[in-house]
């Protein structure tokens, strides 16, 4: 059904007052032809000269019209309706944890490969006009890729990542934020910088430094992000029965969800659980309909235009069948 809102020239709406005139005009004389037939006095002769009568099918064309005009007169109106549109100017910092509780493997084939595959899978799916950039971080972070349209670049530095060890959330955070400053910075314009998002994928707690409201701490810079106006959206990854091996000896990594949770509040952003591969790809999936796409308001007009082309070729045709001219 064509969109019935929002109009942005509503004053074309007078137009239907014209439109009732002219059904007014027409059943007046319809009325009027009717009376000078009763009138005519020799009514024998009337039926053999008059052409028989049609009923109601020859007020087919006119009403036909008259709902073409009325289908015109909406789309001139200009009607608008919310419509799902690409997002063509936006950054979004893949933050991805490197540390090596990332090796476990209670998501097959590892916390790590499955997370690798999943973001690679992100960025094929995103929108291809959203600036992608991919920071990695253990004890310090590295910006892989600066924000970029090239997929393929962030997709080969997704393959590089390497193992490392510890785990310093707030520095991940705090080179996704940089990086995302230094590009704004670089496309200049009029209209300032790109609206911008993190999306922090990590397996546990943070390791260094202890404390997360230290200065460079998670929570500490989740509240710099917000300041910046760049929301965390935090993928909790991981299940709480994973383990490593380190120098013989199994260690428990179980993940931090509390505190994943943490930033992304103070952030203003969101939290994810994933505790599976699937679970994974379905969190990016709707990460990518978030960031990828955005509710607007635009032109609708477009059917109302069809639709009253349309009848008015119908009511034209069906003129053409009752035998009778278009009122």
């Amino acid at each position: 059904m064509p969109s019935l809102s929002g109009f942005t020239n509503p004053a074309w709406f007078l137009l239907l007052i014209l439109v009732a005139v002219l059904v007014v005009g027409y059943l007046w004389t319809q009325r009027r032809r009717k009376r000078s037939t009763m009138r005519f006095s020799n009514l024998e002769l009337l039926e053999r000269v008059a052409p028989s009568r049609q009923g109601w099918p020859k007020h087919v064309p006119m009403a036909l019209l008259g709902v073409a005009l009325i289908l015109l007169t909406i789309g001139l109106a200009g009607p608008t309706s919310e419509q799902r549109i690409p997002r063509n100017r936006a950054t979004v910092l893949l933050t991805m944890d490197v540390s090596l509780s990332m090796k476990a493997q209670d998501v097959s084939p590892s916390r790590l490969r499955a997370a690798k595959q999943a973001a690679k899978e992100f960025a094929d799916k995103l929108t291809p006009g959203i600036n992608l950039g991919l920071v990695s971080f253990a004890g310090t972070a590295t910006v892989m890729v600066m924000p970029t349209t090239d997929r393929p670049s962030v997709k080969q530095a997704i393959d590089g990542l390497q193992l490392s060890e510890a785990t310093a959330t707030g520095e991940g955070i705090k080179a996704s934020l940089s990086a995302i400053d230094s590009f704004g910075r670089m496309l200049g314009g009029g209209q300032g910088p790109p609206p911008a998002r993190i999306v922090l994928m990590a397996d546990g707690g943070q390791t260094i430094p202890r404390e997360l409201d230290a200065p460079r701490g998670a929570y500490t810079q989740a509240k710099a992000a917000k300041q910046a106006g760049v929301p965390i959206s935090t993928i909790s990854f991981g299940t709480e029965h994973g383990s490593i091996r380190i120098q013989g000896q199994r260690q428990p990594v179980e993940v931090d969800d509390d505190a994943m949770r943490r930033i992304a509040d103070l952030s203003g952003g969101d939290f994810y659980k994933a505790a599976s591969a699937e679970q994974l790809r379905q969190v990016y999936d709707t990460l990518q309909e978030q960031i990828g796409y955005e509710i607007k308001r635009a032109d609708a007009s477009k059917p109302w235009f069809v639709l009253g082309t349309l009848a008015a070729i119908v009511a034209a045709g069906v003129a053409l069948l009752v035998g009778q001219r278009l009122p």
